[in-house]
């Protein structure tokens, strides 16, 4: 029956443009000439002895089909398990081809997390041939890499049936066992043929990303499955979300092993970013999973790092954090270390050369890790004293990372504010005469002096321009809001509310802006958020109206006390029709409630004033 179902299924030719190979340019055309003119094989079997062995087309169809037939879904578990059954059965006996060429690798991808972990282990096993040795020419092909690290990742099922199905007798416990050993027995053989061949498999980049998700499965926690696009902003900056899951005891003991192993090649990883992102992912899950192990490899590593020979009198660290490979191991490193190897790293190799660091466009991140790692020990203070000499050189550097990164460990260590709002008022030609303090939001989160904000050289006690709030940047944005956890925020408060309406208006809607003035808001006293809120009267409506002020406007009703709420809904209502037909105020008129505030009052006051005790009840619980 399903057989036939595929043979009615329609043919795209295009396929999945996403994956392309390295030589589909000009230089790759002629290679592949030649290769025929030698007797090689481009498109078919090998028939010549010469070149590397392709699927056949007939095969590339059906797997694409069979890709076409995925994302139609299945109406019930027997028709998708009889379909798993099918297409694994076309490729049992040719397992490596299909992985290896792109249609069939896609297609396999998409197939193996439906399959059982049994059938999994057996697709890995024919990958991995007899003696398992031909695993690591699939795990090294940038097609086949992706197979092996997608049938790896099912290893994180094992458990899945016994906890879906706790009635299930001893028997059927026992066939699941045995089911998922198949897997267990081939996850163990990858890392098996990985400790022999590990300078290769770290070196290769598609080699290298089949031991990272191998490190993840061997601790037992999993990320997101890795893609060929490219990530945006936001991906690049944010840590991956890891999801833990029980593993057999064999994965605790093979995980040791295969460290004590790549630890072997540790010279490669501070020379070459590939192998460095191997090492970085093996510190980050053993940190999660086996502290103790974590330790011993931040000492192993530091060990090796120091140990290399430099300049007379120079610490071997300064050359490396400088490097682009290196200085992101020096950063996980930093950041998953305890307060002894920090202090040993600042007192014997980085003291007295912090500023230098952060003026260099490489070294100046790992400082910034170094600094948000020290905010919670007394290494700190000592930190900060050296850095804050070289503020506003740092700034001209454009390295504002470093500048944000001080800012955030003053307000968590809640050590050394008073010294960096008045080192920023002094970089920020904002110190003298006092008149100038008012100006230094606008400066801030701009990231601009006085004189190049306001275009002004003004003489001393001349009056300020009226210049209209623009130039907000993401890094200004976050320094105001590292300033806003400051136990004294009166100066920027002060500044905030010199803000014309019109201003505070841009404020409110401008993708940086609206989240310093989120911050200010919400850590200020009711007393201090009703001031605020008394400027931003008239301006709600447009703000609910916009995609990010409506967002700012929610979060400053759920800090907002009943009587401020009140405002805010008594403004609003007037408004009704344009709310309620705008795509971004309509969700602020259902979440205020605004319909029953109109025709029920007495009664919306009391849910409104039943929420504050609540919201007040968890404050203080947390507190």
């Amino acid at each position: 029956m399903l057989a036939k179902k595929e043979e009615r299924m329609p043919q795209k030719g295009a396929g999945n443009n996403k994956r392309r190979h390295h030589e589909d340019d000009g230089e790759g055309k002629e290679r592949r000439k030649k290769k025929k003119k030698e007797g090689g094989e481009e498109g078919g079997n090998d028939h010549g002895g010469g070149g590397k062995k392709r699927l056949d087309a007939l095969s590339v169809g059906y797997f694409r089909r069979v890709g076409e037939r995925l994302s139609e879904g299945f109406e019930d578990n027997e028709e998708r398990e009889m379909f798993v059954v099918n297409v694994l059965t076309e490729v049992k006996g040719k397992a490596a081809l299909v992985a290896m060429d792109r249609t069939g690798s896609i297609t396999l991808q998409r197939l193996l997390p439906l399959s059982s972990p049994e059938q999994v282990g057996e697709v890995l096993a024919e990958l991995g041939g007899e003696s398992g040795s031909e695993l690591k020419a699939v795990c090294c092909d940038r097609c086949g890499g992706h197979v092996v690290e997608s049938a790896v990742r099912q290893a994180s099922r094992w458990m899945e049936s016994s906890q879906k199905d706790p009635s299930a007798t001893t028997e059927e416990e026992e066939e699941e066992e045995e089911s998922c050993g198949v897997l267990e027995a081939q996850v163990l053989s990858l890392s098996e043929v990985v400790r022999e061949n590990s300078a290769e498999f770290i070196k290769d980049v598609h080699g290298s990303h089949v031991v990272r998700t191998l490190l993840h499965v061997l601790a037992g926690c999993l990320g997101p499955p890795r893609t060929d696009s490219r990530p945006g902003v936001k991906e690049r900056n944010a840590a991956p979300q890891l999801t833990d899951f029980e593993i057999p005891t064999s994965f605790w003991y093979e995980l040791k092993s295969l460290t004590e192993t790549l630890m072997e090649n540790v010279n490669m990883s501070v020379t070459d970013a590939v192998p460095s992102a191997v090492f970085q992912t093996m510190l980050t899950v053993c940190h999660r999973k086996r502290p103790k192990l974590c330790k011993q490899l931040i000492k192993s590593i530091m060990e090796y790092l120091t140990s290399r020979s430099a300049a007379p009198g120079v610490s071997p660290l300064l050359v490396f954090l400088k490097d682009q490979a290196s200085s992101h191991l020096i950063e996980t490193i930093i950041q998953l270390s305890h307060k002894s190897v920090l202090r040993d790293l600042y007192n014997n190799h980085l003291k007295g050369q912090l500023v230098d660091l952060a003026l260099h466009r490489v070294a100046n991140f790992p400082i910034q890790r170094l600094t948000a790692a020290s905010a919670k020990y007394k290494l700190f203070p000592r930190l900060f004293d050296e850095l804050v000499q070289g503020v506003e050189a740092i700034l001209a550097a454009g390295h504002m990372g470093v500048i944000v990164s001080l800012a955030e460990s003053c307000a968590e260590s809640e050590e050394k504010q008073d010294e960096l709002i008045q080192c920023l008022l002094r970089a920020f030609h904002c110190a003298e005469p006092g008149s100038r303090h008012v100006s230094c939001l606008p400066l801030f989160m701009s990231l601009l002096t006085y004189e190049v904000y306001y275009q002004s050289d003004a003489a001393e006690g001349s009056t300020q321009p009226e210049v209209p709030l623009s130039s907000i940047c993401y890094h200004g944005s976050r320094l105001v809001q590292a300033l806003a956890k400051f136990k004294e925020r009166s100066l920027l408060l002060s500044s905030l509310r010199t803000l014309s309406p019109a201003d505070l208006l841009t404020l409110a809607t401008d993708p940086s802006g609206s989240h310093v003035l989120q911050a200010l808001i919400t850590t200020s006293s009711d007393k201090g958020r009703g001031k605020i809120l008394k400027r931003l009267e008239g301006q709600y409506v447009q703000m609910a109206c916009s995609r990010l002020g409506s967002r700012l406007l929610e979060a400053v009703w759920n800090s907002a006390s009943i009587s401020q709420r009140q405002s805010i809904a008594q403004e609003l209502v007037p408004s009704e029709g344009q709310l309620r037909s705008d795509q971004f105020a309509r969700h602020v008129w259902a979440k205020f409630a605004l319909s029953h505030f109109v025709q029920r009052r007495a009664h919306w006051q009391e849910i409104q004033t039943g929420e504050s005790k609540k919201r007040k009840m968890f404050s203080d619980i947390l507190e």
